[in-house]
């Protein structure tokens, strides 16, 4: 009886419609394949290992270290043609469509009845392929911020830049008084990251034409010149120890205090909240300059495989993705990643104040045209066309080439298909 009344309750919740007491009984297992690896993130993907637990299901966790997660789309690709696909599977931007058009995924629509109206337009359009919901995103990262010790920035008698003109007079303060300016990873996604940082900040349309709309006027302009010649300045900040450096290693100098800023996406965070460290008390999170009205996002989703045997979403999978979309989850999750809720509406009481000022600015530029998908991290184009711009960029922040013949090469990378 209790075995009946338990199923009942999952079939009114749309998650176990048809099963079987046994299936019930014999716990399906899930297995997952992400790149959460870091303090913060290894948190954050608990919270949702523990409700799959919590609702009798074995989770198998397929944790691929490497913070833009290029190793494990290829694990990922070994995976599936070897006929072993994951039930779920944490992909983003366009290359949830390109998976979708392999005809590997499965619709989740049966638990997506109230997301439409929950979520920001770009984000829904984002999860659909032939007008079914193939994906459940889990929360939505700003990309441009940048992170202050403020320690630091009292030692050096600076106030928070909002022109790159105030950030170059902080950055020489700090330096003056024996703190490393800004830390900085060595990874090429890193480097894209403060590039598009410098590309928004000539404005959210210009940004739009050259990264989203891959425009050749706006890519060869004497903007775009400006841009590659403010990130060589911005360069002149860095340690020379940045090579081959993890992200949250740069993040983790900033924690301590051995450097001033970091360049990087509200992840970061997570690092900062994992070691006790207080926002506006302890660190000072602020939009990088010239970017205060501009947002350009990165949003995680988990995608669904067909399962050995399945044409259909299993159970399991169908429960993974009502749990990620559950605004218990969502606010549970963000709070541990450093994010905020993808889903509207979710109550921002126990946020920091970074993530309050994110939620406010998320929907200022939601409305103002200002939200924009992130480069770097798999948002705006596909892996073709952002690997050639992203070994563009590396090439100049690792070589002594100049603004000009980069912009060149730009130009011709972004027309890679």
């Amino acid at each position: 009886m209790k075995v009946r009344k338990l199923m009942g309750a999952l079939c009114a919740a749309g998650l176990l419609c048809g099963a079987t007491a046994s299936a019930v009984q014999a716990a399906e297992a899930v297995s997952v394949l992400h790149w959460w690896t870091s303090g913060g993130e290894s948190k954050a993907v608990g919270v949702l290992k523990d409700d799959m637990t919590k609702q009798g299901y074995t989770w198998k966790d397929f944790a691929v270290a490497g913070g833009a997660g290029a190793a494990a789309m290829t694990a990922l690709k070994t995976q599936v043609i070897s006929g072993n696909a994951p039930t779920a599977a944490q992909i983003k931007g366009p290359l949830i469509q390109e998976w979708a058009e392999q005809g590997v995924l499965v619709p989740i629509d049966s638990v997506a009845g109230d997301w439409k109206k929950n979520l920001p337009p770009e984000i829904d359009k984002i999860i659909h392929a032939d007008g079914k919901y193939v994906a459940a995103p889990f929360s939505v990262h700003r990309v441009n911020w940048l992170y202050i010790n403020k320690a630091a920035l009292d030692k050096a008698g600076g106030k928070v830049p909002t022109t790159w003109a105030e950030f170059f007079q902080v950055a020489d303060k700090m330096k003056a008084a024996g703190i490393q300016p800004v830390a900085m990873g060595g990874q090429p996604w890193q480097d894209l990251t403060l590039w598009e940082d410098v590309v928004l900040s000539e404005g959210a349309d210009f940004y739009k034409k050259a990264i989203v709309d891959l425009d050749q006027k706006t890519l060869t302009s004497d903007k775009m010149v400006q841009v590659f010649d403010t990130v060589r300045k911005i360069q002149g900040y860095f340690d020379n120890g940045r090579t081959g450096r993890d992200w949250n290693l740069a993040t983790a100098m900033v924690i301590n205090g051995k450097a001033g800023m970091q360049f990087m996406g509200d992840w970061a965070k997570g690092e900062f909240a994992g070691a006790n460290k207080k926002a506006g008390t302890d660190y000072i999170c602020a939009a990088v300059p010239g970017t205060e009205k501009s947002y350009t996002f990165n949003v995680d989703s988990f995608v669904f495989f067909q399962q050995k045997g399945q044409k259909a979403a299993t159970p399991g999978q169908l429960a993974l993705a009502k749990t990620i979309m559950s605004p218990e989850f969502q606010e549970q999750f963000s709070l541990n990643k450093g994010s905020i809720p993808v889903r509207l509406g979710v109550k921002m009481d126990k946020f920091d104040d970074c993530a309050k000022k994110s939620y406010s600015d998320e929907q200022t530029a939601i409305k103002s045209g200002g939200y924009v998908p992130s480069l770097a991290h798999g948002m705006a184009q596909g892996d073709a066309t952002a690997g050639a711009m992203t070994d563009v960029v590396t090439k100049f922040m690792n070589s002594s080439q100049d603004s000009k013949s980069a912009v060149a090469a730009l130009a011709n990378a972004a027309k890679t298909k």
